[in-house]
């Protein structure tokens, strides 16, 4: 199935979504809620799954208020396959398809490599890298179904490139096999024309890691999320500057693209 070549369009139909239906993992909240938003504001029809279903609903009724366009919620536990394929018939049902899913449901817990048990690093992996796998899975057997190929994008990490700071070896595991499974996924879905793409944010100013830094700093080693502490363009991250880079990778503006996990960073990694 080969892509569509999108060269006499407009730039404003190539960001458009119209007609196309988004599922957001993750995305009661901070990363989460931000893409759900950029996505409903380009047209799309969106479902937010969250593990906190009450908190998805009140960012859902409020896509519908902002942007006029059907938003659906539902509770979502991403590391359950019977909870994720749940979403994905709800957002058939509600929103006639599935043509966008982002995976970006994740956690950060902050436990030096010595002291981490199993039971934390295997939830780590439940979350981050298994549920990747499991929304992945399950929106690209409707996308094929469905026959007009798709698009999937993983939030990986700067984590997903290099080391980062004492404590998260469990993350940044998860995380570089994020980034390795996109590049797979990319490759085994192409000819049903479903394109697989990363994100890569740096830190940034959201709910979760606001509160992950003051746990840190009760310890005394906040200081040591290099992120937090410089940035080459001049400012910490916020949810948009990562929403605005998942809105180009699900829009026909990156339609040629696969495989690739863009860095929003700010220039940590250079």
């Amino acid at each position: 199935m080969a892509i569509a070549d999108v060269s006499t369009r407009s730039v404003a139909e190539l960001i458009s979504l119209a007609g196309r239906t988004a599922v957001v993992t993750g995305g009661a909240q901070g990363l989460g809620r931000a893409i759900a938003r950029r996505l409903a504001e380009a047209g799309a029809s969106v479902l937010i799954g969250d593990l906190n279903g009450d908190l998805a609903r009140r960012a859902a009724d409020e896509l519908s208020q902002a942007f006029g366009g059907k938003a659906v919620a539902t509770a979502m536990n991403v590391a359950d396959p019977t909870s994720v394929a749940a979403a994905a018939e709800l957002a058939a049902k509600e929103l006639g398809g599935v043509d966008i899913w982002v995976n970006n449901a994740g956690v950060y817990p902050n436990i030096p490599l010595l002291e981490m048990t199993e039971q934390v690093w295997d939830q780590v992996m439940a979350v981050n890298l298994k549920g990747v796998f499991l929304g992945a899975q399950e929106a690209a057997r409707r996308m094929i179904a469905a026959g007009r190929g798709g698009v999937i994008v993983n939030v990986v990490s700067t984590a997903g490139f290099r080391g980062v700071a004492p404590g998260v070896s469990a993350y940044v595991a998860s995380k570089h096999g994020v980034r390795g499974a996109t590049r797979q996924m990319a490759l085994e879905l192409a000819p049903h024309g479903v394109r697989v793409l990363g994100v890569a944010p740096t830190f940034c100013e959201t709910e979760g890691n606001m509160a992950a830094l003051a746990a840190l700093a009760e310890r005394d080693v906040g200081a040591e999320i290099p992120a937090t502490l410089t940035s080459l363009l001049g400012r910490v991250g916020v949810p948009d500057d990562i929403a605005r880079v998942v809105l180009f990778c699900a829009s026909d503006l990156s339609i040629f693209m696969t495989g690739s996990t863009l860095l929003a960073d700010a220039g940590e990694t250079i």
